[in-house]
């Protein structure tokens, strides 16, 4: 079983599977569901180091993409219902995130509340693309400064 483990991480850790990795990791991890890319990021660097940029731009689409996704669940669940509209803490955060607009979505890489904001952001019916640029700034500061941290951390011995 060991073996075939090893094989299989090596054979997703090999260029041309690590970059599809990344990307699918990245995009499942920007939806709601709990899941982190930067261990898969940071394991494709540590054996592949020369892939830095390629692997973190990769990293960026697909959580960008991802969190268009949630931009499209949050704009079609405001079609469906508003299920919480009377509560004091909805509206306060609902009139924050149209007092800032599109530029809200910088926060996108925030863990627990980065998701559902990109949700939001679709409920509030923002302009998706440039709800997307702002995404895709955050998303790349992430990874960029989550990267070189942990290869800082943990350098090559």
């Amino acid at each position: 079983m060991q073996a075939w483990l090893d094989s299989l991480l090596a054979l997703l850790a090999l260029p041309q599977y690590g970059l599809s990795t990344v990307f699918i990791a990245a995009f499942v991890s920007a939806t709601l569901l709990p899941v982190g890319s930067e261990p898969v990021l940071f394991g494709l660097l540590k054996l592949n180091p020369e892939m830095f940029w390629p692997a973190i731009l990769v990293a960026t689409i697909g959580n960008t993409l991802g969190g268009a996704v949630d931009w499209w669940m949050g704009y079609g669940a405001h079609k469906v219902a508003d299920k919480y509209s009377h509560s004091k803490h909805h509206l306060r955060v609902l009139t924050w995130l149209e007092r800032l607009g599109p530029k809200a979505c910088l926060l996108a890489w925030l863990p627990i509340v980065g998701d559902p904001l990109c949700a939001v952001a679709g409920w509030l019916q923002l302009p998706f693309w440039r709800c997307l640029f702002y995404m895709s700034i955050g998303k790349f500061a992430r990874y960029v400064t989550m990267t070189v941290a942990l290869l800082y951390i943990w350098p090559n011995n």
